[in-house]
């Protein structure tokens, strides 16, 4: 079982409007709105692809009721703890000069709901995989995913972390199975910056060297890294119009370890990682089999 944890998750509304005419009354040409969050984004494409998992997080008010509502249509399944506050909306503006993005802050989480999410994690058992993904809310301990690193690791689970920052920082100390940081997130680590993709070779090395198991480092149209205990991958950036810029990088990781639990090649999940990123970025939701499997014979691989 695959176990994603979202703490903030959203409903993320998109708008689409001709042009924005600020002050003034604008009209929808379309709305979508759609289950948000990155752990969410991980489930909703591991269940797209038959992989079994479970979405956990903290959900609450008419907000939250829509969004579990929305994942078991989809036949996502998961088990949220409720809380007062609503879950937040995200906006997703756009229009033909390009896409504003209005992101809601979230409800806060007392102790006592924390605890309860801390218990429906004793269910994981060796062998699962965690996935936390995303930022931690003010309201709860800066240094959460740090803990439930070093909580689970121990317990022979396999730990996915997705995120930025001081959390990412937290977390590589602790050795998790996989880290998927961009190449800004990954200077901010290292307090540099990178203008190539072969730059981040060094830092990527020192991260394996640290203990954690797969580092995969994105750099947009230059492509991807896969750092991995045989060797370095590079693969290519798949050829289509990008329509999306929401949950590509989720949509990368949920192919690569759901493609990994099912078939256990480190590199072919990670072709199919990339294959599953750029689907979901030539899409208006995240990616559909029909268009990861459309995708996939277009990736290539190679072995530096």
């Amino acid at each position: 079982m695959i176990y994603t944890v979202t703490l903030n998750p959203s409903i993320d509304f998109t708008v689409h409007v001709q042009t924005l005419r600020r002050g003034e009354l604008n009209r929808m040409d379309q709305e979508q709105k759609y289950p948000g969050g990155k752990g969410i984004n991980v489930s909703r494409i591991l269940a797209r692809i038959g992989v079994e998992t479970t979405a956990l997080g903290f959900v609450g008010g008419f907000t939250g009721t829509y969004l579990t509502e929305a994942l078991t249509s989809e036949g996502v399944a998961h088990d949220f703890v409720r809380i007062d506050g609503d879950t937040r909306i995200n906006i997703k503006l756009k229009e033909q000069s390009g896409e504003t993005e209005i992101n809601g802050a979230g409800p806060s989480i007392p102790p006592d709901r924390l605890q309860q999410f801390m218990q429906k994690l004793e269910r994981l058992r060796a062998g699962d995989m965690l996935v936390l993904a995303g930022t931690i809310p003010p309201s709860l301990p800066p240094d959460l995913y740090q803990t439930l690193l070093v909580t689970y690791g121990k317990r022979g689970i396999k730990v996915v972390v997705d995120t930025s920052g001081e959390a990412l920082a937290r977390a590589v100390r602790h050795h998790p199975f996989l880290i998927k940081p961009n190449h800004h997130e990954l200077g901010e680590l290292f307090n540099t910056t990178f203008t190539s993709l072969y730059e981040t070779i060094p830092y990527g090395e020192k991260l394996l060297a640290q203990g954690i198991r797969h580092v995969i480092v994105s750099m947009a149209d230059k492509g991807a890294l896969l750092f991995t205990a045989d060797g370095i991958y590079r693969s290519n950036v798949p050829r289509g119009t990008v329509v999306n810029s929401v949950g590509a990088g989720d949509s990368l990781v949920a192919g690569f370890i759901g493609h990994l639990s099912q078939h256990g090649s480190v590199p072919d999940a990670f072709r199919y990682g990339i294959a599953t990123g750029g689907a979901t970025a030539f899409s208006a939701d995240l990616a559909s089999l029909d268009t990861i499997e459309a995708v996939y014979p277009q990736v290539e691989l190679t072995k530096l």
